[in-house]
């Protein structure tokens, strides 16, 4: 069973940087990217809904600049998950967003940077501006994805992660983690 594309693959007009598309993202969050439609899912969305059933495979058959956004946010939620589970006492909602939000503006490698863990399969930017713009695209991509995923692993009103979302924290997408 081959794993879950982006359904973005194939959208038209959208800025590349690389060979990796800069989509538009459901936000209040300031940055540049492109705001999506509030009706319609986003990349966000697209990540959260993916992340499961995409975390169980180790191949992953890049098919489009969008997958190669979508691999990155499953890194990072893959990493919160982590960064979460390895807390001494189980945090709250309120901490456990604080502590996703400081590691969404931590520094991080970029495509082209020598301790980036993808760099195979990713064309590094263009220009020192394109380099830029790609770190505060992906800085507001993940504050975005951070408190989507807070939202989802407290939504059943306990105080508590989900169980069904933190059994996934020891889980390596493609064998791989961006280092936390």
């Amino acid at each position: 069973m081959p794993a879950y594309h982006s359904s973005y693959n194939e959208e038209p007009d959208i800025r590349l940087v690389g060979n990796m598309a800069l989509l538009p993202i459901k936000t209040k969050i300031r940055g540049p990217a492109p705001l999506a439609d509030p009706s319609q899912a986003d990349v966000i969305d697209e990540t959260l809904d993916l992340f499961r059933a995409n975390s169980l495979f180790r191949n992953f058959e890049i098919k489009g600049p969008a997958d190669r956004l979508l691999i990155i946010l499953i890194l990072f939620v893959s990493d919160c998950l982590a960064k979460i589970g390895s807390a001494r006492t189980v945090p709250s909602q309120l901490e456990a967003g604080k502590t996703l939000n400081t590691l969404s503006v931590d520094n991080f490698p970029i495509p082209g940077d020598a301790n980036f863990v993808l760099n195979a399969h990713y064309a590094p930017p263009g220009s020192r501006a394109d380099a830029d713009y790609l770190r505060q695209y992906l800085t507001q991509a993940r504050q975005e994805l951070a408190a989507r995923l807070v939202e989802k692993l407290y939504a059943d009103g306990t105080g508590k992660p989900s169980k069904w979302w933190m059994s996934f924290q020891k889980r390596r997408f493609m064998s791989r983690s961006t280092g936390v």
